[in-house]
C-alpha cells in the first residue's frame, strides 16, 4: 500500500492504548456485575480482535482493507453507543478512514463516528450542553483539515520529486547523446587528420607504382604503400581507444613533427621542411598530441588540395606557450567560404581540439597566395 511502517505502528499503538484506557475507565466507574458493563467489555474485546487481525494481515488484505475498516467502524459505533467512554477510540479511526477511503467514504465514516460519539455523550448527560455536540464535530473537522493539508503537501512534494526524476533522466539522456556526438566528432577528426592523409599517401604510392610496374621502383613504392597501410591500421586502433599518437611514443613533439615531415616528403614528393625555434620546454601529452594532429591535418590538406611545391612546419617555444606554424606555397583558399561550402578542410575540428587544451588557431590564406596556419597552446593549461 506504500504506507510508512512507523506511521502505521504509531496509529495502531494509539488505538489499542485508547481502547485499553477506555476499558479501564468503564471498569473503574461501573460494577463488573452490571450487564451493560459486561456487554461493553465483550464488544471492546471483539473490536480489539478484529482490529488486531487487520494489523497482522495488513499486507495480505491489500485492496480489502476498506472492507475491514468498515467492519471495525461498525463495531466501534456500537461500542460507543453502548459505552460512551470508548468515544476516544474514534480519533485513530478518523486517521484510518482518511488514509484508506476515498473522499465519499471518509465523509460517510466521519459523520457516522461523530454522530455515535455525540449520541453516546448525550445519552449519559444529565443536562444538555452544546459542547457535547460541537466538540466532537470540531475535533473531527480539525483532524480532517490537518490530514488533508498534509496529504496535499505530500502530493505536491511527490509531484516535485517526479519532475526532478524526469529532469534527471532527460539530462542523462541528453548527456548520453552529447557524449555520443562528441565521440563521433573525435573519430571524424582523427580520421581526417590521420587516416585521410595515410589513404591519400597510399593512393599516390600505388599510382606511382602502377606507372612503373615491373621495375624495382614499383616494388619499392608498393612496399611503402603497405608500410603506410600498416601504420594507419595501428593508428586507427589507437584513436578508437583514445590513446596517444604512435609518433609521440618515446619521442618529443619536435621529433614527432620532424618524422612526420620526412614521411610526408617521402610519400607525396612535397618538399616538407621542419624548423624548431626557441628553447624547448616541457609540453604536456595532451597539448603535444593536439599539435601533432593539427600538423597532420594541415599537411594532409596541403598534399590533397594545395598543389604546393613546398611546406614549412615550424615549432616555436615561446616561454609561456608553444606555437605551431604550417605554411605552404600552394593555390590557397578563402577561409571564410571553406566551412559554408562544406569543405571545412578539418578547421572546425582543429579549433575544437585546441580549445580543449586552451589553445587557439588562426588561418591566413588567399586564392593563389598559399596558406599559413598558426596554432598556439599555453603551457600549464592542460586539463
Amino acid at each position: 500500500m506504500g504506507e510508512r511502517s512507523w506511521l502505521n505502528g504509531a496509529m495502531h499503538a494509539g488505538f489499542f492504548l485508547l481502547l485499553a484506557a477506555s476499558a479501564a475507565r468503564v471498569v473503574a466507574r461501573h460494577e463488573l456485575a452490571d450487564r451493560l458493563t459486561v456487554a461493553a467489555l465483550a464488544v471492546a474485546a471483539l473490536l480489539a480482535l478484529l482490529y488486531g487481525a487487520g494489523v497482522v494481515w495488513w499486507q495480505r488484505l491489500g485492496p480489502a482493507l476498506p472492507v475491514w475498516l468498515g467492519l471495525v467502524i461498525g463495531v466501534a459505533v456500537a461500542l460507543v453507543l453502548l459505552a460512551p467512554s470508548f468515544a476516544w477510540c474514534a480519533v485513530p479511526l478518523y486517521f484510518l478512514c482518511l488514509r484508506l477511503l476515498p473522499t465519499t467514504g471518509v465523509v460517510t465514516a466521519a459523520v457516522l463516528l461523530t454522530a455515535a460519539v455525540v449520541a453516546g455523550q448525550l445519552r449519559i448527560a444529565k443536562v444538555f450542553d452544546p459542547s457535547l455536540v460541537l466538540a466532537p464535530i470540531g475535533i473531527a473537522a480539525i483532524i480532517t483539515a490537518v490530514f488533508w493539508a498534509l496529504q496535499y503537501e505530500i502530493r505536491q512534494r511527490q509531484r516535485l520529486i517526479d519532475d526532478l526524476l524526469a529532469a534527471r533522466d532527460s539530462l542523462a539522456a541528453s548527456q548520453l547523446r552529447a557524449g555520443a556526438l562528441e565521440e563521433r566528432g573525435r573519430l571524424a577528426r582523427e580520421i581526417h587528420d590521420t587516416l585521410a592523409q595515410g589513404l591519400s599517401s597510399i593512393s599516390m604510392l600505388l599510382q606511382a607504382a602502377d606507372r612503373s610496374w615491373g621495375t624495382d621502383r614499383s616494388r619499392t613504392l608498393a612496399a611503402q604503400a603497405a608500410a603506410v597501410a600498416d601504420e594507419n591500421l595501428a593508428e586507427a586502433r589507437r584513436f578508437v581507444h583514445d590513446l596517444t599518437p604512435a609518433r609521440l611514443e618515446g619521442r618529443s613533439l619536435a621529433e614527432a613533427l620532424r618524422e612526420l615531415c620526412a614521411d610526408t616528403e617521402r610519400r607525396s614528393g612535397l618538399r616538407t621542411v621542419f624548423r624548431e625555434e626557441g628553447e624547448p620546454a616541457g609540453t604536456g601529452e595532451a597539448a603535444a598530441a593536439v599539435l601533432l594532429r593539427v600538423a597532420q591535418g594541415a599537411l594532409a590538406n596541403t598534399v590533397e588540395h594545395a598543389a604546393a611545391s613546398e611546406a614549412v612546419v615550424t615549432l616555436s617555444h615561446l616561454g609561456e606557450a608553444v606555437a605551431l606554424d604550417v605554411r605552404d606555397d600552394g593555390r590557397g583558399f578563402d577561409p571564410g567560404a571553406a566551412a559554408p561550402s562544406g569543405r571545412g578542410f578539418g578547421l572546425p575540428g582543429m579549433r575544437e581540439r585546441l580549445a580543449r587544451v586552451g589553445g587557439t588557431l588562426a588561418v591566413e590564406s588567399r586564392p593563389g597566395e598559399g596558406t599559413a596556419l598558426a596554432a598556439s597552446v599555453p603551457l600549464g593549461e592542460e586539463p
